[in-house]
């Protein structure tokens, strides 16, 4: 089944994230059981060839590629899609405007703007008619509400059709706030829920940027009802392993 499906019928989708621009990270990720992983564009040195090498390692695993761009631009989405990605998470949507954009520059006309080419996506022409006829359908279009003005006009930015999660980035929405890092603030908390919420009334899966490797936050979410659910990143995870080992040799008190 894939992220989207699973999301139709109000099932969690979990992610891995990541930082480090390498296949064989993507392809260890994917083989511990996740759903899907996203390729952070936005605040790394990922770039277009990584995102090809990535693509060609998760080819043949359940684990969907989705990228996480830097802006709202049409031009890359439709290089990262051509390339293979199967969705999109786009960042700082802060309006409706911003918000069908992101919807259009996902879908090949009439229904958006995206261009059709002979891609690797398409495996370079031989699928042209078969991918072009199915990827309007198939392509995941999330978008990240992360800024105090997306909280308050939640209900409108929801309200555009062809939306299929929102994602809550915690650490740009505590910073919007004057709360930067504070993620367990109740200002912040409670901004959380009110995304939920409205993404409940707009039947779109609510999602969440579960930073911290802490498997008991990812249950609570879990159990609040967000359905679309990154889990923590990869150089946090290596991070974690690094220092468990190392709290053997860490002096006792």
């Amino acid at each position: 089944m894939t992220t989207k499906q699973k999301l139709r019928q109000g099932q969690p989708a979990l992610g891995g994230w990541i930082m480090i621009p390498h296949p064989a990270v993507a392809e260890i990720m994917a083989g511990e059981g996740f759903d899907w992983v996203a390729v952070d564009l936005e605040h790394t040195s990922t770039d277009l060839q990584d995102v090809h090498q990535i693509a060609l390692a998760l080819k043949g695993t359940r684990c969907e590629l989705l990228a996480r761009l830097p802006s709202c631009d049409p031009v890359l989405a439709k290089r990262v899609l051509d390339t293979g990605a199967r969705g999109i998470i786009v960042p700082s949507v802060n309006t409706p405007e911003q918000a069908a954009q992101a919807v259009a520059m996902s879908r090949f006309p009439p229904a958006g703007t995206r261009g059709a080419s002979l891609c690797r996506a398409t495996d370079f022409g031989r699928d042209f008619a078969g991918y072009f006829a199915r990827a309007n359908d198939e392509v995941l279009v999330v978008i990240m509400l992360e800024h105090r003005d997306a909280i308050e006009r939640a209900d409108a930015i929801l309200a555009t059709p062809g939306i299929d999660a929102a994602m809550i980035g915690p650490y740009d929405l505590s910073a919007s706030m004057g709360l930067p890092g504070q993620l367990t603030h109740p200002a912040v908390q409670e901004a959380q829920q009110l995304v939920r919420q409205a993404c409940t009334r707009h039947q779109v899966a609510p999602g969440l940027h579960v930073v911290a490797a802490a498997p008991a936050e990812l249950r609570q979410r879990l159990e609040e009802g967000f359905l679309f659910l990154a889990c923590s990143l990869d150089t946090l995870f290596i991070q974690e392993g690094c220092r468990r080992m190392l709290q053997v040799c860490q002096p006792r008190s």
